[in-house]
């Protein structure tokens, strides 16, 4: 399973969300076929771009659960003192498609950032 995690200030576009996850993806080598999810924080879950961004790729949005993103933050590369401070998670993005992914999910590498939005692809612990 591959997730793009996705942070974002409050009302961004949809198109800096989709601009966001290929960024992410072509660091990586990856196309948006790869993906299998979105992944956003219950703080994130109205956020009208992130979903309707799912939309657009055919993929589910998944709301990681609070302890989930609180139990992958111990494994974040990236650190933001504002995600600490209003998500208690030093990266939305990351903790989120950490939470999803599974457990034994990794990241690729640091989250991306590409404006108002944040986004880490992380791979679950059953992928080679």
């Amino acid at each position: 399973m591959m997730v793009a995690g996705i942070g974002s200030r409050k009302g961004v576009r949809v198109e800096d969300v989709l601009a966001a996850i290929e960024t992410a993806l072509e660091a990586h080598g990856l196309a948006m076929t790869a993906l299998s999810a979105l992944a956003t924080a219950p703080l994130k879950q109205d956020e009208n771009a992130i979903v309707a961004a799912g939309h657009q790729l055919n993929l589910p949005v998944i709301v990681a659960d609070a302890a989930a993103i609180e139990a992958a933050s111990l494994d974040t590369i990236s650190h933001s003192d504002l995600s600490q401070d209003v998500a208690g998670t030093p990266s939305v993005s990351e903790a989120s498609a950490l939470a999803v992914a599974g457990k034994g999910a990794r990241l690729l590498g640091p989250r991306t950032v590409l404006g108002p939005v944040t986004c880490a692809i992380a791979i679950g612990g059953d992928a080679p």
